[in-house]
Order: C-alpha cells, then sequence, then structure tokens
C-alpha cells in the first residue's frame, strides 16, 4: 500500500470520480482545432453551446489579487436576475457552488443530504466528498415522489431538486417545488439547481427566496450564456446564507478575466444569449421530432433544457448508435447507467449544422 492510500481517508481510496465529458473522451482537441478535418470531433455529450466567444480582457492587472467577489461581476448578475448583491455569490460554476452548501450545512460522518435520480451526479459525489451520506428518493414519470419525500423530513440537512432536470431535460412542477419547501422548511436546505432556466426562464424560483428562509438556487453561465470555459457560476440565496457560504469559499474564487468577460457577457450580450436560446429551442425541436421518427427510437423525453434525452428499444441498439457516432468523431453521452434510463442516449443540441451531421451519420 503506497503511503498516500495508507494516509488518505479510507472511503476515498475506492471512490469513483464523476465522470465528465472531458473525463469520459480526454483529448488535445476539445478546442476542435485539428491539423486533420477528418479527426475534427463534434462535442455533443457536455451541454455546451456551439460556437466561439468572441472577448477582450484586460491584462493590467494580472499582477494583482482580484477582488473576493468583483464589483462589476456581482453589479452585472444583480441587473440581471433582480437580486441584491448581498444575496448572491459568485462562484467557479455551479458545482463549487454545490460544494460550499454542503460543506456548510452537513456535518462531516453524520448528516445527509437528499437527491432525486435520474438527476445530476455531482450532489452525491461532493457529499461523498465531504463525508455526508446520501438519501435518494427516484422521481416518478420525472416528477417528485413528495409522499416518499416526507419520509425523510428531520433526517437530511440539503435537498438537491434540478429543474430543469439533467439527465431528463424537464422542469419541475413549480407546485411540487413549492410543496417540497414547505416540507422541509423548518428541517433542511432545499436548493433549487437552474444550470438551464434561460431555456425557460418564466419558470425560475427566485420570486421563492423572498417567501422562504431554506432556498437556494443555483444558476451558472456554462450553458446558455456558452461559458463553459470560464467557470463561473452564481449562488444566490438570503443575506444569511450567503454570509455563511462567504465564510468557506476560497479567498479569490473570481479571476479577473473571468469577472471581466463574463460581466459583458451579461450586459452588452444579452442579445447574443437570447438569441442563442432561440436558435437551441428550434434545433431541438426538429431533433426532437426526427427522432421519434426513428425506428431505433422508443422514447423521446420532454426537454426545457439545450440536450435531448432519448431512449433506444434496446441495448444492442443503444450500444450500435453511440458506437457509430464515436467512429465518426461525434460524441454524445451514454446515460443507461443512471437509474430508470435502461438504453437511454443523450444529445446537446450544437449548431445546426453538428445536429445535420448526426442525422446523416445515424440515417
Amino acid at each position: 500500500m503506497t503511503i498516500a492510500n495508507k494516509l488518505a481517508r479510507a472511503e476515498l481510496v475506492d471512490m469513483v470520480p464523476y465522470q465528465s465529458a472531458r473525463r469520459l473522451f480526454a483529448s488535445g482537441d476539445s478546442s476542435n482545432k485539428t491539423n486533420s478535418t477528418a479527426n475534427k470531433k463534434v462535442w455533443l455529450n457536455a451541454n455546451e453551446a456551439p460556437g466561439n466567444g468572441d472577448y477582450q480582457v484586460i491584462s493590467e492587472n494580472i499582477n494583482r489579487y482580484p477582488d473576493f467577489q468583483p464589483d462589476n461581476l456581482l453589479n452585472a448578475y444583480s441587473n440581471y436576475c433582480g437580486l441584491e448583491r448581498s444575496q448572491i455569490l459568485a462562484t467557479r460554476g455551479a458545482d463549487e457552488g454545490i460544494e460550499l452548501i454542503i460543506r456548510t450545512f452537513c456535518r462531516a460522518y453524520q448528516d445527509s443530504i437528499l437527491i432525486c435520480p435520474p438527476t445530476y451526479g455531482m450532489y452525491a459525489i461532493s457529499a461523498e466528498n465531504h463525508g455526508a451520506s446520501t438519501v435518494k428518493v427516484q422521481l416518478k414519470n420525472n416528477t417528485l415522489d413528495l409522499e416518499s419525500m416526507k419520509q425523510h423530513v428531520g433526517k437530511v440537512k440539503v435537498v438537491f431538486l434540478c429543474s430543469p432536470g439533467n439527465p431528463t431535460g424537464n422542469l419541475l412542477p413549480k407546485e411540487q417545488i413549492i410543496q417540497a419547501i414547505e416540507l422541509f422548511k423548518d428541517t433542511a436546505i432545499v436548493v433549487v439547481d437552474e444550470a438551464y432556466i434561460e431555456f425557460s426562464p418564466e419558470q425560475t424560483s427566485i420570486s421563492l427566496l423572498s417567501q422562504y428562509e431554506n432556498v437556494i438556487v443555483l444558476r451558472t453561465l456554462s450553458k446558455a450564456f456558452a461559458l463553459a470555459g470560464l467557470r463561473c457560476g452564481f449562488t444566490l440565496a438570503s443575506s444569511d446564507i450567503i454570509t455563511l457560504l462567504s465564510k468557506i469559499i476560497a479567498p479569490y474564487p473570481i479571476s479577473a478575466p473571468v469577472a471581466e468577460i463574463a460581466s459583458i457577457a451579461l450586459s452588452a450580450d444579452l442579445e447574443k444569449m437570447t438569441q442563442r436560446v432561440q436558435d437551441c429551442n428550434t434545433t431541438k425541436a426538429a431533433l426532437t421530432t426526427w427522432l421519434n421518427e426513428q425506428s431505433w427510437c422508443s422514447e423521446v423525453f420532454a426537454s426545457d433544457a439545450n440536450f435531448v434525452l432519448f431512449r433506444c428499444k434496446d441495448n444492442n441498439e443503444k450500444t450500435r448508435i453511440f458506437d457509430l457516432l464515436v467512429s465518426k468523431n461525434i460524441l454524445i453521452r451514454d446515460q443507461s447507467k443512471q437509474l430508470q434510463l435502461d438504453n437511454c442516449l443523450r444529445i446537446s443540441i450544437g449548431s445546426e449544422q453538428e445536429i445535420t451531421q448526426l442525422k446523416e451519420v445515424l440515417s
């Protein structure tokens, strides 16, 4: 046994880390800049926006530490979401927000979180990293099983709700979200993960922050804003919760170049984001129609996000389709190991050209 394994927390030695799209298909051409067009990959497996950003940054203060929470960034997001600055914490993607919440409200090896699979894998991974246990209450027909959730009132400290969901893509009914918040209002924090909310902005839960003390909303610039490489997210909550989270976050979580680019995207480039969402929804609708026409597809899930989840008729068809696309350097995501998602694959909505390329291969 190595000294590292000998001294590490025992549960971490055998723990399987979150398998991100880049870990599953690690390569040096993630920017799509390769010498050979034939080897150029089409990345439709990480729910990223298509295209390239066009931003310039000022480097005159690169030798200085950035502000803890840069003014330009918080002002821009405050204007965008309609909340006071005291209710906003900028983080390194929404993933850091997830970790901060668990570390703040869960005692290691004593407390638990509740998740509703199929859902985003980082909730359970972050809990395991911290030594918190995970309670699973599966979705029923892509909605919350509130009766089963009642059994865990007083037994968990944080409840994670993903809406629109990942990998399913659908919104949770607003009335169910409110019922869950009411269920746990005296015993647990309820986190509504809105990473994909720009694709259905009228369904946001931000208004619930003023009505309930136990609500946190997570946001990101990785999806509709096409800034996944920037790693910039936001945790929205009461000022009391933000104060607590601020005690354990890193001293300089947001670099100056990130704050500068993000601030531009949140102000001068909002129209570009809106157009990107419209284009995505149009392409998604066409892809959904096409998938429903294919003999090997048995189900297409409703999607309020920038991807489509579909079920193949059997495992052989699922494997055939996935492998065929990989052989043509088109990468999608296999979700069939998730609870309730047997034989399911997920396609991120890339450019119209990329989706056309995918259809041609599968036809």
